[in-house]
């Protein structure tokens, strides 16, 4: 569906290579400047459709804080904070908030998610491709963009065809401070392991019951602290064996 709305303002705009898969990846072309040198390379800027599960993202109420001061944003209405349900957004527990004294802040009004992952990557793109169509001044090569589903479920590349994008460099828009560029990130890879103990009566184990749990931070330990980092605390399942040993599962 909002890939289908994109494609409508795309193709409004005057983009003409618009085109949506079957898998809902949409794909557009911004054909390069007459000016610009034949060897210039492609660039790509791509934005994910979707937004977290978390919690609701259906008639969003943004509510707009025009130059902040670096107080306490309470985003729910009176009757909530009169009830003392208010919720609020302070740079207590957000210090980065500070970095943005002065600006105009976009949030939600505590009732539903605001959805700015990535509704605004999508916006900035959009503009960009806007800004550059009215003003042909502008010199630059081929600009490919595209918008993609699964994002926020890890399936994001899944069916992302590198091939038909075409793009030499490439730079994902989502999130980050103004002006931060990123040029590394975490792999996102997933093991599943599973660890069997030795079970052992207690009159005659010492020296011999052997623990998962005690195996499994031993593994953990040996890993490279510096590729082990991971962005989401280590899950650890537990199930106790019967007569057999005792099973872990280390996610």
């Amino acid at each position: 569906m909002l890939a289908q709305l994109l494609k409508d303002e795309l193709s409004a705009l005057g983009i003409q290579t618009v085109d949506i898969d079957e898998n809902g990846y949409l794909m557009a072309t911004l054909p390069a400047h007459p000016d610009a040198p034949p060897e210039t390379p492609v660039i790509g800027f791509l934005a994910h459709l979707d937004t977290a599960t978390e919690m609701m993202a259906e008639n969003v109420s943004p509510k707009v804080t025009e130059n902040y001061q670096g107080d306490d944003i309470v985003l729910t209405d009176a009757h909530a904070e009169a009830e003392g349900k208010a919720v609020v957004l302070s740079p207590r527990d957000f210090p980065a908030l500070l970095q943005y004294k002065g600006h105009t802040l976009i949030t939600t009004d505590g009732t539903t998610l605001l959805g700015a992952d990535d509704k605004a990557g999508i916006a900035e793109i959009i503009t960009a491709i806007e800004y550059l169509l009215h003003h042909p001044d502008i010199v630059h090569g081929t600009i490919r963009f595209a918008f993609t589903p699964d994002e926020e479920i890890g399936r994001g590349p899944h069916h992302f065809d590198v091939n038909r994008f075409a793009a030499t460099y490439a730079y994902t828009v989502d999130g980050g401070p103004i002006g931060e560029l990123q040029y590394e990130s975490f792999n996102a890879a997933q093991a599943t392991i599973t660890i069997y103990g030795k079970n052992i009566h207690p009159g005659t184990a010492k020296g011999k019951m052997v623990h998962a749990t005690k195996l499994a931070l031993a593994f953990q330990a040996t890993l490279p602290e510096r590729e082990s980092r991971s962005p989401k605390p280590t899950q650890i399942s537990l199930c106790a064996g019967f007569g057999f040993g005792t099973v872990m599962s280390l996610i």
